[in-house]
């Protein structure tokens, strides 16, 4: 049994003074300060006194969900660097007590065949909870019959992708979307127009210099790629009368695109990531091949597209803020050395993702510390099927808890980085708000970004999509 005692309790809704009561792995019980009679009574009813922990001048946040990660994935002819080990470790030293990971059905498997290979990988040794969304790549009559299996193993939701190699027909999206609606399932997709790009990529690589540029990454993946592929996502989702979710926005024309759908009555929600927050395309630039750190994609835009992201954050525009964490060492990056085409896109950022959303939003007046609790804890796990077992501060829920110290200050460096990542794509950044400690399921579990227990991790049998938000 723990107490936590004297913290501000931080909801989606609103903030204020209270003490936690854990009990095993639930909230047993919340007081208010208008209960502290109450709450005496109830203290002094047990059989053994509690363990009691000191979070004055603390905020107390649920456990952040991320709810898109790539652990342990085999992409652009190498493996991300974190598997679901080094991978969750990360996630729990930044607060992070829920991830839901991106399994993939490679071409020729059935959807359950992949499902299985994803369980495997977590089975090292998962130090948080997790997930799985489906990726699917390879649709026929059996991965229609998988859908429904997926959805009975807990696996609520699924990803497609129009671009990259495993990229799916407008067709094809449009029979998924139909499927899932039918399932109560609900799809997150990558969006990007393929054709585009192929064309920008090819032309560009005429130019033996302009082949090696790193610059040249960002220069054939321009928003306009993005916009046109959301709004293409948006009308067939429309015709299929199924609800979408476009993963990692970066920019304001695609931003407006769902802005668009919205009005037509649609229901879409979007993610965004810190990067796109916090990092600019100017990363490119970097002399020698240091901008390959940040080749991500879609890339990193303009800083015009950062403030819009902001605000559209703060106006509840956007819903869940997840990292993307696609990992690559810098020996990786260099497949792309002779050929920006070939570098492998993804970087790290599961263990800042809390402790930047606060400095760069809640401390710089972005956004509530109501709305961070929104982004990274609640709605996640509404729109993802584990509310209310996970991203609340509500009696009953999982004992998953943060707490943050918002006086105290740090520098971002690879000296203390758990991922097994070579660099930290923001090195020296200063970050006001410190989390201090993080429990999963009433355990401590990290304390000042190191992991104190490892390989706890359940899977999370999640909940078919319901439009709760």
């Amino acid at each position: 049994m723990i107490l936590i005692k004297g913290g501000t309790l931080v909801t989606a809704e609103r903030s204020f003074p209270g003490d936690l009561f854990l009990c095993g792995e639930r909230i047993e019980r919340i007081f208010s300060e208008s209960q502290r009679e109450e709450e005496e009574r109830f203290l002094s009813s047990l059989p053994e006194k509690a363990e009691t922990l000191d979070a004055r001048g603390k905020l107390i946040f649920p456990g952040f969900i991320d709810a898109h990660t790539h652990f342990d994935l085999h992409v652009a002819g190498t493996v991300t660097c974190d598997d679901f080990a080094s991978g969750t470790r990360a996630a729990l030293s930044g607060g992070t007590t829920s991830i839901v990971d991106f399994g993939t059905q490679y071409k020729g498997e059935t959807l359950e065949e992949g499902f299985h290979n994803w369980q495997k990988k977590a089975a090292v040794g998962a130090s948080c909870d997790y997930g799985f969304h489906m990726s699917i790549t390879d649709w026929n009559e059996r991965t229609r019959a998988d859908c429904q299996r997926m959805m009975e193993e807990g696996l609520s939701t699924f990803k497609l992708y129009m671009a990259y190699d495993i990229q799916l027909s407008d067709e094809t999206i449009f029979e998924i979307l139909v499927r899932l609606r039918e399932l109560g399932g609900i799809t997150g997709v990558h969006c990007e127009s393929s054709g585009l790009i192929a064309a920008l990529q090819k032309e560009l690589a005429k130019d033996p210099e302009k082949r090696r540029s790193v610059s040249s990454h960002y220069l054939s993946r321009p928003d306009d790629a993005e916009a046109e592929a959301i709004n293409r996502l948006l009308y067939l989702a429309d015709m299929a009368h199924a609800p979408v979710i476009d993963v990692h926005l970066t920019c304001e024309k695609g931003l407006n695109e769902i802005r668009a759908a919205r009005r037509r009555g649609q229901t879409v929600f979007a993610e965004t990531c810190p990067q796109y927050l916090t990092q600019t395309r100017e990363l490119y630039d970097l002399p020698g091949f240091d901008g390959a750190k940040y080749v991500i994609s879609p890339p990193l835009r303009e800083r015009s597209d950062q403030e819009a992201l902001w605000k559209a954050l703060r106006e509840k525009e956007i819903q869940t803020v997840s990292t993307d964490h696609c990992a690559f060492t810098r020996k990786q990056k260099e497949l792309g050395l002779e050929d920006f085409r070939k570098i492998p896109g993804g970087m790290p950022g599961v263990e800042t993702r809390g402790e930047l959303i606060y400095s760069e939003g809640v401390a710089k007046g972005r956004i509530s510390r109501e709305r961070m609790c929104a982004v990274l804890s609640e709605n996640p796990a509404k729109l993802y099927g584990l509310y209310p077992k996970k991203g609340v501060l509500q009696e009953g829920s999982d004992a998953d808890i943060v707490i943050l110290n918002p006086e105290r200050r740090k520098t971002i460096s690879i000296k203390n980085q758990v991922s097994k990542c070579d660099y930290a794509p923001l090195e020296g950044m200063e970050l006001q708000g410190v989390i201090e400690e993080v429990y999963l399921r009433g355990t401590l579990s990290a304390r000042e970004g190191k992991v104190l227990s490892e390989g706890r991790g359940q899977y999370l049998k999640r909940k078919p999509f319901e439009p709760v938000l």
